[in-house]
């Protein structure tokens, strides 16, 4: 029988209650990432006895800090790498189309062509997107989803780019690609599709010691041990993997982002594209998001010691991030204009070159004490990079798992574009739940001023609900992954109050 797919700190005590009672499972999961929230839903629809278990919260590491970009492959294909970019193409329809098409839209995307842009350049990038194209084409997305790139009139692509230069502009190539509504929401939902799927989903619990007898965790509230006996141990802790496997080798980059008002850009209509003189293959992007704001990034620079659990902006990326842009702007944009900033770390299979050379491809191995590990790929691939984890570990375990489901799983809130269409509530909430979009404004039954924006459009009966059923704990799970409002200092100061309410009201103490 399916369970409920609410996750809180009600269902998160008794999870780890009747883990402690019964430590014997099938597989454990280690890390609340995208890839480890995919390899649970994975396990747990193949009706294997599943856990996860994160350190922090959910979404707490690299999947909140991407591009929000559900990308098809472009930049591999330049590099030759087939397998990759059809992969990606073939990950994106399906999230678009099946598992998440309620939290992914199509975005248009510009690279404007100056003459100082270079004839070979502008050639390659309108070659490299027919080809994106075909694969398009291939994966079976259909131009109703996704459209073909197209040339752009100078005309044509100010009145898309209003602050795009001018001067030597000869026109612009256009393209579409996919934009999440928010990457950390889409590892909410999986984690919670696999609740529903009776995976037990634990957060603020760590993995202390990984051995042949089985695993000892350390449930984060009050420090308690809670020895576990899985059949199978999936590692999905990222940048952090070689700590339960030495044996994994990473090259780990930082990539950072800058949060900037909409006006700077001209409240732009598509994403800005600009070639980044380090490689053909290479682009920084200016991406708009529905609450006006552009996310513009991205850098690629190797990280040296260990990496950090919340990476912090260096001086010289957002110097950098600013120049590149301002090669193709007539207004140039200043430190004035950056209101928040953000920097992630992805996990690169270690290799020769430079970061930005490094693959993008990810590994599946067996390692000590028969541990599968999982690690490097990106967040479009991450049901397929989840699906050859689980194969592996069904393998070297002899599970009684049934075959593999996520390909027509669809997630929490999800559902075609007519039936999304006809929801009675707010489009802005639609695009953030789903068909869930009503049960968050249930929340607010009997109180109306529950709906009234608290900052940047939200309200507190989006809190009560992330409280209530997507597993937040605390105010920085509320503003910094439920919600992004956390981006800007000064809105997050804005929003806390509303976010302790929120905790209190529900009346479920915090983990």
């Amino acid at each position: 029988m399916r369970r409920s797919t609410s996750l809180n700190a009600p269902r998160r005590a008794a999870d780890l209650a009747d883990l402690e009672a019964r430590p014997d499972i099938d597989v454990l999961v280690i890390g609340g990432g995208v890839t480890g929230a995919g390899a649970a839903l994975d396990a747990a629809s193949r009706g294997l006895s599943t856990v996860l278990v994160e350190r922090e919260d959910l979404a707490f590491g690299t999947s909140r800090w991407s591009s929000k970009l559900v990308h098809g492959g472009l930049r591999y294909l330049a590099k030759g790498r087939f397998g990759i970019a059809y992969e990606s193409a073939r990950e994106r329809d399906v999230l678009m189309r099946v598992t998440a098409p309620h939290l992914i839209r199509a975005l248009p995307m510009v690279v404007p062509v100056h003459r100082h842009t270079g004839l070979a350049r502008a050639l390659l990038a309108r070659a490299g997107m027919g080809a994106g194209d075909l694969l398009r084409v291939l994966s079976g997305t259909p131009s109703s989803v996704l459209r073909g790139p197209r040339l752009l009139t100078a005309r044509q692509t100010r009145r898309l780019l209003p602050t795009v230069d001018p001067d030597g502009l000869l026109g612009g190539i256009l393209s579409f690609d996919g934009q999440l509504v928010d990457d950390a929401r889409l590892v909410v939902a999986i984690a919670r599709t696999a609740a529903g799927e009776g995976a037990r989903v634990i957060t603020r619990c760590s993995a202390e010691s990984l051995t042949a007898d089985g695993v000892v965790l350390r449930d984060g509230t009050d420090g308690r041990l809670v020895p576990v006996r899985p059949r199978a141990v999936v590692n999905a802790t990222g940048v952090h993997a070689d700590a339960l496997d030495p044996a994994v080798r990473l090259s780990p980059s930082r990539g950072t982002h800058l949060v900037l008002d909409g006006a700077a850009l001209g409240h732009p209509r598509v994403a800005l594209t600009v070639p980044s003189p380090d490689g053909v293959a290479r682009f920084v992007f200016a991406l708009p998001q529905s609450d006006g704001r552009v996310l513009a990034g991205l850098t690629d620079a190797p990280l040296e010691g260990p990496a950090p659990r919340v990476p912090e902006v260096p001086e010289e990326d957002v110097d950098l991030l600013l120049d590149r842009f301002n090669t193709a702007l007539a207004t140039e944009l200043t430190r004035a204009d950056v209101l928040g900033s953000f920097a992630g770390v992805r996990p690169l299979l270690h290799g020769d070159g430079t970061s930005a050379d490094l693959s993008r491809e990810h590994t599946v191995s067996v390692g000590a004490h028969g541990a599968v590990t999982v690690v490097g790929g990106k967040l479009t691939t991450y049901r397929a990079m989840a699906e050859e984890a689980v194969d592996a570990a069904v393998a070297a375990h002899r599970l009684p798992a049934g075959p593999c489901r996520t390909r027509g799983l669809a997630l929490v809130g999800a559902a075609g574009r007519e039936e999304l269409d006809a929801l009675d509530a707010p489009r802005r909430l639609v695009e953030r739940y789903g068909t869930e979009a009503p049960d968050v404004m249930a929340e607010a039954a009997g109180d109306p001023a529950l709906l009234a924006p608290v900052v940047r459009g939200l309200t507190p009966a989006e809190l009560r609900f992330a409280v209530r059923h997507e597993g937040a704990l605390d105010v920085s799970d509320l503003l910094e992954r439920r919600t992004r409002i956390a981006w800007v200092d000064d809105d997050r100061a804005r929003a806390e109050d509303a976010a302790r309410e929120a905790l209190a009201a529900v009346g479920w103490p915090s983990a």
